[in-house]
This record gives C-alpha cells, structure tokens and sequence, in this order.
C-alpha cells in the first residue's frame, strides 16, 4: 500500500482523489532537443515521493539526472552526449561521459585502456549502446502501483563477443529507490570475458565538506600512491581543490543475512543522502572513487564483478577475468536511492550494525 504525504492510501481511495495516476506518479518517454544529446530517448521517471530520475535509453539504460524533493542525488557534467560521439580509443570514453546516477561499465571490459586485441577503451562500451524492445509499465499489482523501464542492448563483433543485456529498472507509487535487475547472455559460440562495473556518481548536497560514507568492511585497499596518502580519510569529503588528485579505493564488503552488501554517502549537515545496495556474489568488490577537484567534485560508488587491473593479462594472471559459457547467463541486482532525512540515515547506520 503506498505511503504518500504522511499517510498510507489504497487504491481505490488514490482513485477517487486524482484525475489519473500521473498526478501523483508515472513514466513519459522524451526525445532530447537540444545541443550534443540532440535526438536521444530518454524515459522520465517519478514517484510521488518526491523522487524522480531520467532513464537513458540511448546510452544503455542507464540513469542520468536524479533528485529527491528537488535537491540533486547524480553528478552530472556537460560532456553527455550520445553513441554517436562516442570515441572508443584511449581515454575517450572521458569525452561522452556525463556522470549521472548509474553509467554501466563493461560487458567485457572496465578500467584503464588496454591494448590487447582489437583493443579496449576505458571502460568498454557498454554505456554506448542504444536500447531496443523498449517497455513502459505503470499499472496496480494490488495495492501497489508499479512503474518499469524494460529494454534490452547488445554488444557484439563478427569473430568476437555476442553479449546480450537484458536490464529492467522498477520502482513504485510512494518509493524513494529504485531497483536495477539485469541479466547478461552469452549468446554465441566461444567463451566471452564479463567484467561489469556500476559507476554509480553521486554530487553536491549528497557530497560535502560536510558529508561522509557509511559502508562496514572486511577490507580496503588504495589503488596507488596517491589513493594511498588518502587512505586515512578516505570516508571524509574536504571542500574542492584545485589539482586533487583523483583517488580509488577498493573495498571487500560485509554482507547482510541475505547477502547483500550496501554503503551511503551522508550529508549530516542537511540529513540527507543516497545509497546503494547490491547483492555480492556476482559484484564482491566495491571500487570507490573519490574526486574533490573544483568543478569534478564527485564521489562514485561502484560495485563490480572483480577488483581493476592494469590490463587484461594481469585480471587473467589473478584468475579474477570471469569468462560466460556460450549459452550461459548471469543476473545482477542493485538497489540505489534516497536518504531523505535524519531518520532514514539513522536507519540505514542501524542496518549496518547489524
């Protein structure tokens, strides 16, 4: 039953009091007008909550701007902008990369470029690949009025990989979070690399001078030097700096009874922040990347299918470069949302006690 304005409704009670359900909440799909993300689909998404984010059905449905009661929960930066522009070489990906709630990492490959074979850009293609089969549904399941985003990409080369991503994005009447299922195939004749990584970037309010992250470990360990010298405060956020250096910690999480892994960031100043929940057997590592430059003042929470290396050789060395059967399938599931208020932040610290 949703619980909207301080009360619980049902549904037959919500019916008679609106004119038609996109008055509390709904789903609108858009085309893009304007500038270098002219032409691209994107789905609008809101709750009643007062949450509300942007699917992007033209960058693999993936999340772009996000709020909650009017204050911001993505980063966002101008570089945003479609398939098209995508420069696949080197650090291209940097040029197109527009920060938002979740961009996918992957299928095959996510980290630094490498080299090796036809060679792989940072953090693959993933994010580049338009959408198809595109599903829109709100509609009452009981007393729940249910909102979905469904589609499906696929990253394929003739001689090479034949991934196929099937990705659901649901959430519902009421909800301040939303839940990203996907399911990843091999659907040709050889073995195919999965190396998935959700780069879930969170921006001012949710990150501050003020702000810290909340995630209970078994480990975590600096990327380099300069993750190394910030190790000690690597759960503080400073004001922006000029020249910061980025930073890149990665954390081996505790799990939940049910097996899920979880951490925040928190703005106690305002009693507001976000959260992502993951389920660890198939994203163990949580990658943490901690940038305080002016202007890239970004925090990214992003759970992965194994620590970043290098370069591929050194994944294989490791054993931790996981290869799909032809036919085989693998499913992954996070969670990420708002932290509204006090309450809610002192709720989540309750269930990382435990």
């Amino acid at each position: 039953m949703p619980s909207l304005f301080g009360r619980s409704y049902g549904a037959d009670e919500l019916r008679r009091l609106v004119g038609g359900m996109s008055q509390l909440a709904g789903i609108r799909l858009v085309e893009l007008a304007d500038g270098r993300a002219r032409g691209m689909r994107a789905v609008e998404v809101w709750t009643g909550s007062g949450f509300r984010f942007q699917v992007l059905a033209d960058r693999g449905l993936d999340l772009g701007a996000a709020e909650h009661a009017g204050r911001p929960l993505a980063w966002l930066h101008p570089a945003l902008g479609p398939p098209a522009l995508h420069e696949r070489a080197g650090l291209g990906w940097l040029r197109t990369f527009g920060g938002g709630l979740v961009t996918t990492c992957g299928l095959d490959h996510f980290g630094p470029p490498d080299p090796e074979g036809e060679g792989y850009g940072l953090h693959g293609r993933a994010s580049h690949l338009p959408a198809e089969s595109l599903r829109l549904r709100q509609e009452w399941r009981g007393e729940d009025y249910v909102l979905e985003v469904e589609g499906e990409t696929r990253q394929a080369r003739l001689f090479g990989e034949n991934l196929r991503l099937e990705r659901r994005l649901s959430t519902r009447l009421g909800a301040a979070s939303l839940v990203l299922e996907d399911r990843v195939t091999n659907e040709g004749y050889r073995p195919a690399s999965l190396a998935v990584l959700y780069h879930c970037n969170f921006g001012f309010p949710v990150v501050s001078p003020d702000s810290e992250l909340l995630v209970r470990d078994r480990s975590v360990a600096a990327r380099d030097d300069a993750a190394r010298d910030g190790l000690s405060a690597h759960l503080r956020f400073g004001p922006p700096q000029r020249g910061f250096a980025e930073q890149v910690f990665f954390h081996e999480p505790r799990v939940d009874a049910t097996g899920r892994a979880a951490a925040a960031i928190v703005n106690r100043a305002i009693g507001f922040g976000a959260f992502v929940r993951w389920r660890a057997a198939e994203l163990p590592v949580l990658s943490h990347w901690k940038m305080a430059g002016e202007g890239e003042y970004v925090c990214g929470l992003e759970p992965c299918t194994h620590v970043m290396a290098e370069t591929r050789r050194e994944q294989r060395e490791r054993g931790s470069l996981r290869d799909l059967a032809p036919g085989e399938s693998v499913s992954l599931r996070l969670e990420i949302g708002a932290l509204p208020d006090a309450d809610s932040v002192q709720a989540f610290e309750r269930t990382l006690a435990q």
